[in-house]
Parts: structure tokens; sequence; C-alpha cells
């Protein structure tokens, strides 16, 4: 990236910009300095993660789980942070990694300190405590740009899922897609489907292979296919998430909450369950889970390890209707959805977003 910079004030020098966007180019606010431009750091991940790893290293000495597990001075929660297993295998990433870990939290501190503006992918009514706590820890506005949703696509959904789903009750199905980058062990894949299997509802899973196998069949545990038969369907590829997500049948969405699926399953009637795999997913889960009730989180033991037996409870406890967890995140994700579906909610924050830039062009 840094080799590109004369190139890109070449370019910056020729279009004569008023602002440029920019994230982990931490020299571009000096170039607007020298060609005389306005900078907005645009972060697309959740600030409350943002305030968490940036605050929380010394770069001059060896990171530590008190690094991952304590909240910043300040910081706005007390239950948004890593769980002890977490921070172990944070530890060990980051100190073996350590150059490369230190130069991404360098370019992001350095960014965030020298830009004109700091703008982030949410709502106030969601993580407004976040990004005032950032304001304040950098001494600029943090403006809230809204999720930047796309547009609902038009189109049906593909007819090999739409009438497989179609065989089910409304709200009874369970939905799990663990993003596109997390590629399960054997042996986790398998507890996984296992625990679908002990729940006795349908379900619908999209995942990549387990390790160690070139095919999904090849990971499915003995007998698993013959004693689901058609309740279950199992997918080794890419799947519409949102249309299936929109299908009357889904009442589950059991996820990894990164932050472009977290949006979605907002935004959703389902049930959320969620089984976060990378440090950015765990404090997205806690969020949702510990501070704003709105899902569940699938128990680990010491060893980031979940059972059927696990995953299970974390599904029965949303999706029984004698359940009281069921009940009460039900209840609050509502409360959020119905915000977030207000006629112009996010069109307002564009707006408002587009104001704060105009803003910034009257500054000297």
């Amino acid at each position: 990236m840094d080799r590109t910079r004369d190139q890109v004030r070449a370019i910056l020098e020729k279009q004569k910009p008023n602002i440029v966007f920019f994230d982990l180019a931490s020299w571009v606010p000096d170039l607007g300095l020298e060609i005389g431009f306005k900078t907005v750091y645009y972060k697309v991940m959740s600030p409350t993660t943002s305030a968490i790893k940036v605050t929380r290293c010394d770069l001059d000495k060896p990171f530590t789980a008190a690094n991952f597990m304590e909240p910043p001075p300040g910081f706005p929660s007390s239950k948004v942070l890593f769980k002890e297993h977490e921070a172990r295998r944070a530890v060990f990433a980051f100190n073996i990694h350590r150059d490369n870990v230190i130069k991404f939290l360098g370019r992001s501190d350095t960014g965030m300190r020298r830009c004109d503006l700091l703008a982030v992918k949410t709502v106030k009514e969601l993580e407004g405590k976040y990004c005032d706590y950032l304001s304040t820890l950098y001494g600029k506005p943090v403006i809230c740009t809204g999720p930047v949703l796309p547009e609902p696509k038009a189109q049906p959904l593909e007819a090999k899922f739409n009438n497989w789903l179609e065989n089910f009750r409304p709200g009874s199905v369970i939905f799990c897609a663990l993003g596109s980058e997390w590629v399960l062990e054997k042996d986790q894949f398998q507890e996984l489907l296992l625990g679908f299997e002990e729940t006795k509802l349908p379900f619908l899973v999209a995942l990549k292979p387990p390790k160690g196998t070139c095919t999904i069949e090849e990971g499915f545990p003995e007998g698993f296919q013959e004693r689901v038969q058609n309740r279950g369907m199992v997918c080794g590829g890419w799947v519409p998430q949102d249309l299936i997500l929109g299908h009357k049948s889904v009442g589950c969405f059991v996820n990894h909450c990164g932050y472009g699926s977290m949006w979605e399953a907002l935004m959703s009637d389902c049930q959320l369950v969620f089984v976060p795999n990378i440090l950015d997913q765990s404090l997205n889960t806690r969020l949702m889970a510990e501070e704003l009730e709105v899902a569940v989180e699938v128990e680990r033991d010491e060893n980031a390890g979940f059972s059927k037996e696990s995953i299970c409870k974390a599904v029965k406890s949303v999706m029984d209707d004698d359940s009281q967890v069921g009940w009460l995140v039900r209840e609050n994700h509502m409360k959020f959805k119905e915000v977030l579906n207000k006629p112009g909610f996010f069109t307002n924050y564009v707006d408002t977003f587009i104001e704060h830039l105009q803003g910034l062009l009257l500054v000297e």
C-alpha cells in the first residue's frame, strides 16, 4: 500500500478533491495537508471492537490476556469484552505476528488521530455510546453513516431452497451460515450438525467442507444422512443468505456474527444464535447477546470448543415456546427492528452525514 503513495499523490493533485475517504492508508492526511483536501477515516467495522483493540495494547510490551479481558479506562461497558479462551488465543496470535499487529494497530491509531473526521458504519441507537467514547479518545467528531445496507434483491429464492423450505411450518426452520472464511475442524463440524439434529427441528446449513475433507458429505457424522433424511439440508457452497432469511419458514438464524451478517440478522424476523470465531465477531456477539439481549451465544469450553449439547441448548432456548430467554430476546430484537424499519431511518443518517461533510469544507 505504501508503495502507491506517490501514484496516489499524483492522482489527487490532478483531481483536486474536496474530501478523501481512507482507512489503513494512514499517510492520506499528510497528503491532505500538502494538497489541500479534508480527510475522513471511514470504519466499516464496529466502533465497539475498534475501541477495544486500539486502546488496550501497549505496543512496547508483549501482549497479555489482560489487554483483552479488562475494559480500557472510561470504556462504556463491562459486558462487551473477550472471554478467557478468546484472550489466550488473541495473545498467542498477536505475539507470533507481533510486527504485523503493531503495524496494523499503529496505522489505525495514526489514521484516526490525524483525520479531520471519523465516520463509522452504524447507528447511535445501537452503538452510540461507543461512538462517543471514540470521539472523546481522539478529540474529534465521530459521525454515524448508518449500516448502508444494499437494497433487497428483487429476484425470487432459488427453487431448490424454496421448495424444500415450503415443506415446513412458518418460523420452524434453523438456518446456519458461518461466513465465507471459517473452515471448521471436522469434530466441530460434526458437533454442530449433531446439535441441530438433537433439536428435532428442520435445519438448513451452509458451510465449507471441514478441514481434511474435499466434500461436505465426507464430514458428516456416521449415519447422519439416514437419520435426518428430508429434515436437514446441508450445502457446501454459497447460498443467498438474505433471501433465505426472508422465507417465512425460517425462524432461527445461527451465525458467526460478522459485522455485515450482524446487521442482516437484526433486520430479519429470526431468533438469533451466535457462534463467533475471530476477535471482532466475539465482541459483536457480546454486544448483541450480553448488552442488547437480542440474541443467545453458544456456550464453549475452556479450549473454545462447542458441543452438540451446547448447540442444541442455545437453539432450544430461543425456539421453545415456553422459554423465558426466547421471549426476552424476541421482544428486544423486535424493538430494535421496529426502530431500524421506520420510514426514512437509514436515509436520515446518510443525509445527516452529508451535512457534516459539507460543514467540514467550511473549516479552515
